[in-house]
């Protein structure tokens, strides 16, 4: 018994010592004061976009790769590697991309944020439009239009705003305003 007293205390004294330590540092860490630069922890859905932001899209893809075959250590190992940012912040980077699914986006593609909701945007495709009523038939083909968009000016349309679709018709494609209003008489019934 008496033999087991000194390695007993010894490892408590190492524990007592480890546990100060490790409050002095965190203590510092905390009151490092004004100057240290000290970062406000970001939402997850944020920092997932923030991390896919800096990966080129063959990055991406191989990360999502990683992730989807649960070989966590190599996807941060990655990210680490592409990022260039220490190991912690590229485990939550991960962990967030992980949680919160990132599209690829170009970096030239990205979308300008704008306040207004209803601003014309370009997308890298061409939608079609078509209404026919009888034997007439029209067609608005435009970057500028998808789903959304042509459900609300089918649905100021079929309102009774006749004048207010056309509006949007014409500020989401290249046609004029009275080929706008007639596409519209075709929607409007």
């Amino acid at each position: 018994m008496e033999s087991l007293l000194i390695p007993v205390l010894i490892l408590v004294i190492v524990a007592a010592g480890v546990t100060l330590a490790a409050r002095a540092l965190s203590r510092r860490a905390v009151g490092a004061g004004p100057s240290a630069k000290v970062q406000a922890p970001r939402q997850p859905a944020e920092l997932a976009r923030a991390a896919s932001a800096k990966l080129t899209e063959e990055e991406h893809r191989k990360l999502y790769s990683l992730i989807a075959q649960g070989q966590a250590m190599a996807a941060i190992k990655l990210y680490y590697e592409a990022s260039g940012e220490g190991l912690r912040a590229s485990r939550d980077a991960v962990s967030a991309l992980a949680a919160h699914p990132q599209t690829y986006r170009a970096p030239s593609l990205e979308p300008q944020e704008t306040d207004d909701d209803d601003a014309p945007q370009h997308f890298p495709y061409r939608y079609r439009a078509i209404a026919s009523k009888g034997d007439v038939t029209r067609e608005v083909s435009s970057n500028m239009l998808n789903d959304e968009i042509y459900g609300r000016i089918r649905t100021l349309a079929r309102a009774g705003d006749a004048e207010a679709a056309a509006s949007a018709l014409t500020r989401h494609s290249d046609i004029s305003m009275k080929q706008a209003r007639e596409f519209i008489a075709l929607l409007d019934d």
